[in-house]
């Protein structure tokens, strides 16, 4: 049975949690203090059911347990950091493990926004550090980035993509410490783009949903971009990049049209607004709306997977 210690009790914290337990890892969950941490494990036990009914069956064991406290390293094969978004805490969280935690462990942390080389800066063992970042809902998306930092080994690494690949999950190697590391930047190139069409009236934004959803976008959930261009020919895409490429936005920031609402607090769901106003039942629906509709979509990706 693998072993993995996922420390934060947040959204991000529980879906991890939930997504090794699911697949019969022993999991243990760490929070800042052990009533938090037990407060989560029903959540963590729900998400596990929605991805795999009979979890249960597999053989995987939840703990609770707080970070200060937890001492029990025997056995373990990874642990995740997941606690907010402070590069000050997650530094020093790190030197706490650098110090608690046997250096044949591997330590990754979920942030998004600080690389791996930042937090591990300066101790003994970055060599066994490294950014292990999911995607929202962290049980469902399949993707983990697994992000090299400066010292970071690469064999360890390779370890790590296996012990995600046990569990369901479909690790990326990313070997240079880049801001947004892969997916992320393959995302934001296409936002970019998006929120300058939007900005200059050339489509609206349920046009460029639309758009993404049923053209390129719905063959993505067949093939990724490398592939459908193989399959396609890439002397139509080189002829066409000529002339659009140059026309592509390069602004530096984001457009007008979605700083305007984040200055005013319209930023989504959760505060009720963004490019358009969201009911509480509207948002709770599109929500369970776009797990179901994710959940849907790997059980296409598991088709002839040996071609992936």
């Amino acid at each position: 049975m693998s072993q993995v210690v996922v420390m934060g009790t947040g959204t991000m914290g529980v879906g991890i949690a939930a997504s090794f337990l699911a697949y019969g890892a022993k999991t243990i969950l760490l929070g800042r203090d052990l009533n938090k941490a037990e407060l989560c494990l029903s959540k963590v036990e729900t998400c596990a059911e929605t991805i795999n009914p009979t979890w249960r069956d597999a053989g995987g064991e939840l703990l609770a347990g707080s970070i200060a406290d937890w001492s029990d390293w025997q056995n373990t094969d990874l642990i995740i950091e997941t606690i907010s978004e402070r590069i000050d805490l997650k530094k020093a969280l790190f030197r706490e493990l650098d110090q608690r935690v046997p250096s044949n462990i591997p330590i990754g942390s979920n942030s998004s926004g600080f690389p791996i080389s930042e937090i591990a800066q300066g101790l003994k063992t970055s060599h066994r550090m490294f950014n292990t970042h999911y995607f929202m809902p962290a049980h469902i998306v399949p993707l983990v980035e697994v992000v090299l930092g400066e010292k970071s080994d690469p064999h360890m690494a390779e370890q790590i993509c296996n012990l995600y690949r046990a569990h369901g999950k479909k690790p990326v190697l990313v070997k240079r410490d880049i801001p947004g590391f892969l997916a992320n930047r393959i995302q934001h190139a296409l936002m970019r783009e998006a929120l300058s069409l939007v900005q200059e009236g050339i489509a609206s934004p349920d046009d460029v949903d639309t758009a993404v959803r049923y053209s390129f976008g719905f063959r993505y959930a067949a093939v990724g971009p490398m592939t459908q261009k193989e399959i396609s020919g890439w002397e139509g895409m080189a002829l066409a990049a000529k002339v659009i490429y140059p026309s592509l936005s390069n602004v530096q920031a984001p457009p007008a049209c979605v700083m305007d609402l984040v200055n005013v607090g319209k930023t989504g769901m959760d505060k009720g607004a963004g490019f358009r106003e969201w009911s509480p039942g509207e948002a709770a629906q599109m929500k369970h709306v776009y797990e179901e509709r994710l959940k849907a979509a790997f059980e296409v990706l598991k088709i002839a997977p040996e071609l992936n």
